[in-house]
């Protein structure tokens, strides 16, 4: 069984603090999907980028464990393309 981390994500749509209890093993995409979906965002995850300690997060089917990322770390899940302000 893998250890479980817990790990806060800002949604930046919603500027939402989600708290997540995931596997280590765990992958960037899933953990971005998890948020979108807690922070109840219906766009596609392919539309948001993952970061930590301010570096885009480019493989996301690596795992919470093979980045490096430890228990109570913050991301931010935010879009990959800024929206047009009108």
């Amino acid at each position: 069984m893998s250890e479980l981390l817990r790990i806060r994500v800002t949604v930046l749509d919603t500027w939402e603090d989600v708290a997540l209890d995931l596997p280590a093993s765990t992958t960037l995409a899933a953990v971005k999907s998890a948020a979108l979906a807690a922070a109840k965002v219906a766009d596609r995850p392919a539309e948001f980028v993952l970061k930590f300690r301010g570096a885009t997060l480019p493989d996301e089917s690596r795992s919470l464990a093979d980045t490096g990322i430890p228990a109570d770390a913050g991301l931010i899940v935010l879009r990959a393309r800024r929206l047009a302000v009108r």
